[in-house]
């Protein structure tokens, strides 16, 4: 039975780290900071509205809880273009 543990054991405690949704999640405060700095306006085409916040580091490799750092406020377009093509990625790496 060693290294086995039921999951009535796994889950009796409190659990102390956060996980990575809990790291990725946007506070109010840092949603704030974000859009003041853009006031508004996607911050890499500046041509449109910006509506979301897209993570330069992604949720699943983020080491700490969310910073307005981490993040760009971006319009619908340009959140699609960072996270589905090559350019968009190679952007968010020199990004960092």
């Amino acid at each position: 039975m060693s290294g086995e543990y039921s999951k009535q054991f796994q889950t009796r405690g409190k659990r102390i780290k956060q996980t990575q949704r809990q790291k990725g999640d946007i506070t109010a405060q840092t949603r704030r900071e974000v859009q003041e700095r853009s006031n508004g306006a996607c911050e890499i085409c500046d041509r449109q509205r910006a509506t979301q916040m897209a993570h330069i580091t992604s949720r699943k490799r983020i080491e700490h809880k969310t910073t307005a750092d981490d993040l760009i406020h971006v319009c619908v377009s340009c959140h699609q273009w960072l996270d589905q093509t090559q350019e968009g990625i190679k952007y968010k790496e020199m990004r960092k």
